[in-house]
């Protein structure tokens, strides 16, 4: 699964890879070679913290799903009782 981001984030990626060589290497990089270094971090380390997040995703979820039971339980066999206290009052 290639992951693709949109053009206006593709863009800012590129000027803040451009600023972090500017300011940190000592040589610049151009608008192409900072494209291809997007590029092939998106293809080459992407999926990892792709991976990562759909895991945690998953882990959220499942806690979620569990405690589903807990928010929508409903005792059964209620109306009787119900009916007895009624007649109580």
């Amino acid at each position: 699964m290639t992951i693709e981001i949109p053009k206006e984030a593709r863009q800012e990626a590129i000027a803040s890879i451009q600023r972090y060589f500017a300011e940190h290497m000592e040589q610049p990089i151009g608008n192409i070679g900072a494209s291809g270094l997007l590029g092939f971090l998106l293809e080459e380390i992407g999926p990892v913290i792709y991976n990562q997040a759909v895991a945690d995703v998953q882990e959220r979820l499942q806690a979620r799903v569990m405690e589903v039971d807990i928010e929508v339980h409903e005792e059964p066999f209620q109306y009787w009782r119900k009916y007895d206290k009624a007649r109580k009052k």
